[in-house]
């Protein structure tokens, strides 16, 4: 018996709410959703907050009436996007150019979004459209590139004002895409990017090498200068070290001198003769450059 009672229960409950809910004696309201009640073609109310609410409470007994002689509209306000593509705009030059547009709306009066216009979301698609026509045609194509978000706010100014009368909040609108739509022109401008490309990267690699060489030919013209002064220096650092050397140690100095002397005579690779000390020959001096053409000689040291 205890069962039968539950089994009972489970089946009456769901049929006693759906009965409830058909005779209007509670609604549940979700999150971005607004429920309009009208009875006998007139609006009663709207209840736009979310959760259980009960209409009598808010309508009084003619709310019991609404199953029968009204009807309860449920608008979403959600926020909605919508794209529309391939626009045909005109530029000032007379190319033809197609756009996209996308925007979004939400519903901020669902009784005049209902009952103003039959097709709200329709209308405000031709608004933004023709809008975007308007403003976009006769614009120069550079303008139409590059000010997209200038001409997008304008967009947006012009149509909101009449979708506020539907009953309905226009958000942002974006121009998300300008193209042409003459592939012969396409093509011609990407030969000319193209072109124009490859003269900018030549005129780049002419100037990077010609800063290259500016700074190669700087930089020798300072590395002979250095070397220059310092070969011109080296002379008298010289001379200078010698003086202090003969002040101090005049042995030194003739030491230094005679290492010189035979360097000097080394690096000159003459032939240099060896005779043994005591020897008693004759040296000849003419060094072949004589214009007496006769031989000189001495007498070598004993």
């Amino acid at each position: 018996m205890f069962f039968f009672g539950i089994f009972v229960g489970l089946v009456t409950i769901p049929i006693l709410l759906k009965l409830a809910t058909m005779f209007g004696l509670y609604v549940v309201v979700n999150e971005c959703e607004a429920h309009v009640y009208t009875l006998f073609g007139k609006v009663i109310g709207t209840i736009d907050e979310p959760g259980l609410h009960l209409p009598i409470s808010k309508f009084g007994l003619g709310a019991l009436l609404v199953p029968f002689f009204g009807k309860r509209h449920v608008v979403s306000t959600a926020l909605r996007q919508h794209y529309l593509r391939g626009q045909m705009v005109n530029s000032e030059e007379g190319t033809p150019m197609g756009v996209g547009l996308w925007y979004e709306m939400e519903v901020n009066d669902p009784v005049a979004y209902l009952f103003i216009n039959t097709n709200p979301e329709g209308s405000l698609q031709a608004n933004v459209a023709s809008s975007a026509i308007s403003t976009l045609s006769n614009l120069e194509m550079d303008k139409m590139l590059e000010d997209r978000h200038s001409l997008s706010r304008t967009v947006r100014a012009t149509v909101s004002p009449l979708s506020e009368k539907w009953g309905y909040r226009l958000g942002s609108v974006y121009i998300r895409k300008v193209f042409f739509t003459d592939m012969q022109m396409v093509h011609n401008i990407t030969d000319k990017v193209v072109k124009r490309l490859i003269q900018v990267t030549s005129a780049m690699k002419q100037d990077g090498e010609n800063r290259v060489g500016l700074i190669k030919s700087e930089t020798a013209k300072e590395v002979s200068q250095k070397m220059a002064e310092a070969g011109a220096m080296r002379p008298d650092i010289v001379g200078k070290m010698l003086n202090e050397i003969s002040k101090g140690d005049p042995e030194i100095l003739e030491s230094v001198l005679e290492v010189m002397e035979t360097e000097k005579l080394l690096n000159s690779k003459a032939e240099v003769s060896i005779i043994p000390r005591g020897s008693n020959v004759m040296f000849n001096l003419n060094s072949g450059n004589g214009k007496s053409g006769a031989a000189q000689y001495v007498q070598a040291d004993t």
